[in-house]
């Protein structure tokens, strides 16, 4: 074999190439049915499943189908039934108003009538007075004449003596009842007036304080007080020098007394002379300085007062020096009566009178307010308070007349042109004389008490008796076992008349008999 030529062996070998391709063209080929087969079989399968899920989709689809028609059925049934009972309500209202509206007609059928009866007799009636009227007037006419006939007076003259004769008689008649109708006014007035005087008394009650003319200054041990004299008195009459007081060194233990008639100058001493005691250091440059500063401190002072004044009274803004001024007056008394307390008071009573009688209770409460400022510089101005307030008011920007009236006119000094200036006076009026209030009043006011509460102790069966609300009411308390029922309202009636007979007092008081029955027994 080896002997073979090499195209044999090239022959040999392209023929196993051939066969090798026929054979791997023939297993390709083999290869290729079986898949196809494959993927036919697969193909089949694919196509049955979608078949089977198609016809899965198809009866879902079909049953929600026909879920979605059952289920819009139903709401279209409620629907139409619910439409059915609209429809059946609307018919009964429908029928309840048409038996309603039948009811009316035959109502207004039945008024018609009723009315067309009754116009029917109005006529009538109408008919039978003019026919009486023309009867009467006939009948008048002949009276007349024969008054003429027998008077022997002509008609004009007649006329004109009747109605003389009544002129008179209804000009008698119109005094009267002009005379009648001043009364009731006159009443009704002063009833009025009392009302609101009562209401703003109930309202506003202030307590009242009165004032000495002497402060004084504790201290630590009786050896300051030849600290606070000085060496030959040098000590004491530099600081009497300074603050214009009289300082009053006794015997009275742990006490030093500084008395002055100007308040605010007595303040300021005080505050000072305490400055003073609490430092130690008591020599005469000292006490200049110390009283330097207390006096600055006691003008900070004075104007914290006016505005708190101000802003209590509620008057609006205010000039700081009428404010100032205001201040002052907290250290000004009339007759041991507070000024600015009294001012303030006036205030708040004119501000209520005004709101009773329908006027501006601002202006009101600022003219009380300002009443009494001249009182503040009435020591260093010539003329009385209230022309001095009025000038200081004027000067210091109050532009309101009302207000400056009232401060000048206040105790009647000029013809009063302002309802304000009357409010002002009577809540001064009222300020004064409340008890208590003044010192020459006080003993009065507790001798009336007294006298109030003896009177109505004085009958017999009575236990006790106490005036209260300022002697405006006396409150009785009787024995049980001496006075009944009907006693009582007996006794409280004779006490009443006994202190209208016996007692000179304002306004009216109001007596209470209290009668009861306790019953104690104790549980052993």
């Amino acid at each position: 074999m080896s002997e073979w030529p090499v195209w044999v062996w090239v022959l040999i070998a392209i023929c196993a190439v051939i066969i090798g391709l026929a054979a791997g063209l023939g297993s390709a080929r083999l290869l290729d049915r079986l898949r196809l087969t494959s993927a036919r079989s697969q193909v089949q399968e694919i196509a049955d499943s979608a078949r089977k899920e198609a016809d899965n989709i198809l009866k879902e689809a079909e049953l929600k189908a026909k879920d979605e028609v059952f289920r819009r059925r139903e709401d279209f049934n409620k629907e139409l039934e619910e439409g059915r009972n609209k429809h059946r309500e609307q018919e009964r209202r429908l029928e309840k108003r048409e038996d309603t509206i039948d009811q009316r007609e035959k109502e207004l059928s039945k008024k018609e009538r009723a009315y067309e009866q009754h116009e029917r007799k109005l006529k009538e009636r109408r008919h039978e007075l003019e026919k009486k009227h023309d009867e009467v007037e006939t009948l008048r006419g002949e009276h007349l004449q024969k008054l003429l006939e027998l008077s022997g007076l002509k008609r004009d003259e007649a006329e004109q003596r009747l109605l003389k004769r009544l002129e008179t008689e209804l000009s008698n008649e119109a005094a009267a009842r002009i005379q009648k109708h001043e009364e009731m006014l006159h009443a009704t007035a002063e009833e009025k007036a009392r009302k609101i005087l009562s209401l703003a008394l109930q309202r506003y009650a202030a307590d009242h304080t009165t004032d000495t003319t002497v402060s004084s200054v504790d201290i630590p041990s009786d050896d300051m007080k030849g600290r606070i004299i000085g060496r030959e008195g040098r000590n004491i009459r530099t600081f009497e020098k300074c603050t214009g007081v009289d300082v009053i060194v006794d015997d009275t233990p742990g006490v030093v007394i500084v008395s002055a008639f100007d308040q605010v100058r007595r303040e300021t001493a005080r505050l000072a002379l305490a400055k003073l005691i609490q430092d130690g250091r008591i020599h005469p440059s000292r006490i200049e300085e110390v009283v330097n500063e207390t006096t600055q401190e006691m003008e900070k002072h004075i104007l914290e007062c006016g505005r708190a004044a101000v802003q209590e009274a509620n008057v609006g803004p205010m000039h700081e020096k009428l404010v100032q001024l205001l201040g002052r007056l907290k250290f000004r008394t009339s007759y041991s009566q507070n000024v600015l307390q009294h001012s303030l008071e006036v205030a708040h009573l004119c501000g209520m009178m005004a709101d009773e009688l329908g006027l501006d209770s601002r202006i009101a409460r600022r003219c009380g307010l300002l009443h009494d400022v001249g009182k503040a510089a009435d020591h260093e101005m010539e003329g009385g308070h209230p022309k001095i307030g009025a000038e200081l008011a004027k000067r210091h920007g109050e532009t309101n007349k009302e207000v400056l009236h009232a401060i000048i006119g206040h105790h009647d000094d000029v013809t009063v042109d302002h309802v304000y200036t009357v409010l002002v006076a009577a809540a001064d009026a009222i300020s004064a004389s409340r008890p208590g209030a003044r010192r020459d009043t006080l003993e009065k006011y507790v001798k009336r008490l007294e006298e109030l509460e003896a009177v109505a102790s004085g009958f017999p069966g009575i236990e006790h008796a106490y005036a209260i609300q300022a002697g405006r009411e006396v409150r009785v308390i009787a024995d049980a076992g001496r006075i009944n029922d009907a006693d009582a309202v007996k006794v409280c009636h004779d006490i009443a008349r006994a202190i209208e007979e016996q007692l000179n007092y304002p306004g009216e008081i109001k007596v209470t008999v209290v009668r009861e029955t306790r019953a104690v027994e104790f549980a052993r």
